[in-house]
């Protein structure tokens, strides 16, 4: 089940705003437990080079763009099996050049996921150890609640057109989560898959995969304070931009990271931290350089 999800998404046609790079980007590591609601903030950074040199060269058109996400998100099991949730993201956008800077603020795009479990077991194996699987399967809607200022895409198509609060569009989502653990070691794997539409300017962001594998291991102490350390990998792939139904060259790519992290749950509280460290990418034929990602979140389970 976990090679036909890590293998088999991919085959579907992919991408979105430069893989995880500005708009859209919705990633939290491994989600707390909880049995009922769960309600919290976290706090996403990742910035990016554009107008990359041959061979990744810093020029005199090279443009850093920071972008800060403060998210409320939350979630609710209706049933043992049904399960939604959603975020609400505020976006704090810098772009830097020549010692200029330029920002941008202002509410994201609203999302609102549903999920089924189809699969939910456990059982004792291997001298009375503890084996627990799920499987939670669903889609989402994005809504077009961020500003999409056409005036900041380039006309010329010098630059990716990623300096956005929102995508001005309706995207859906189908997405997937799998974990399987052994008494205190455990293996989470999710994918999702991104459908853009065009907004009202005609522009469409590309379709996007993305997948997350890691491994965790939770620590408990005193039976109050459980540590969950992760790592694992992380692959993005996104297909070109249209504008006006013609493609976009700078846009589009794949991205792939190393993440790691640390969830801590101390009764009803959960706090937690991921970075995102890229081990290969190719990023709008290269004129897009992504660099390091981190998140933090504070939960309080309900």
């Amino acid at each position: 089940m976990l090679l036909l999800m890590l293998l088999t998404g991919p085959l579907a046609s992919m991408a979105c705003d430069i893989c995880g790079c500005g708009v859209g980007n919705n990633y939290i590591g491994i989600l707390p437990d909880f049995n009922k609601k769960i309600v919290g903030l976290r706090y996403r950074y990742n910035s990016m080079l554009t107008h990359v040199g041959v061979n990744g060269t810093v020029t005199y058109l090279t443009t850093k763009e920071k972008y800060n996400t403060v998210e409320l998100w939350g979630g609710w099991n209706i049933t043992n099996n049904i399960r939604v949730m959603a975020s609400v993201p505020y976006n704090i956008n810098e772009r830097i050049n020549q010692g200029t800077s330029n920002t941008k603020n202002g509410i994201g795009d609203i999302t609102v996921n549903g999920f089924y479990q189809f699969i939910h077991s456990r059982k004792n194996i291997f001298s009375n150890k503890l084996l627990v699987q799920s499987l939670w399967v669903g889609g989402g809607i994005k809504l077009p609640t961020g500003k999409y200022n056409p005036l900041d895409k380039s006309s010329s198509n010098e630059s990716a057109n990623l300096f956005q609060s929102g995508t001005g569009s309706f995207d859906f989502s189908v997405n997937a989560m799998y974990d399987i653990r052994l008494q205190d070691a455990g293996f989470n794997v999710s994918s999702s898959y991104k459908i853009n539409t065009a907004n009202k300017y005609h522009y469409t962001y590309g379709n996007k995969f993305s997948s997350t594998a890691q491994a965790y291991y939770k620590v408990r102490i005193k039976n109050v304070v459980t540590l969950a350390p992760n790592t694992g990998l992380v692959y993005e792939k996104a297909q070109k931009d249209e504008d006006n139904q013609f493609s976009v060259d700078i846009s589009g790519g794949k991205l792939f990271l190393a993440t790691a992290g640390l969830e801590t749950t101390v009764r009803k509280i959960s706090v937690g931290c991921s970075w995102q460290k890229p081990l290969s990418q190719n990023l709008a034929n290269g004129i897009i350089k992504a660099n390091n990602r981190m998140m933090v979140h504070l939960s309080v389970i309900l």
